[in-house]
């Protein structure tokens, strides 16, 4: 993998806000799933027209269903 590659990765992977299907991608779940769930996190932000979700928020909330 070439670096450049490596850093807008990286950069993606890092981003805290994200719209419905990057945030599926993200978390490797079906778009309909991902939006429920952000939903139930209380992380989705509206903007005008544009609908954002925190990834800080929906990772405490992902932490809750964690299994030891």
């Amino acid at each position: 993998m070439r670096a450049r590659s490596k850093v807008d990765e990286t950069k993606k992977a890092a981003k805290k806000w994200v719209r419905y299907s990057e945030g599926a991608e993200r978390y490797s779940m079906g778009v309909t799933k991902f939006m429920e769930l952000a939903k139930e996190a209380k992380a989705v932000y509206k903007v005008d027209k544009i609908v954002l979700v925190n990834c800080d928020i929906f990772d405490k909330f992902l932490e809750t269903f964690r299994e030891f």
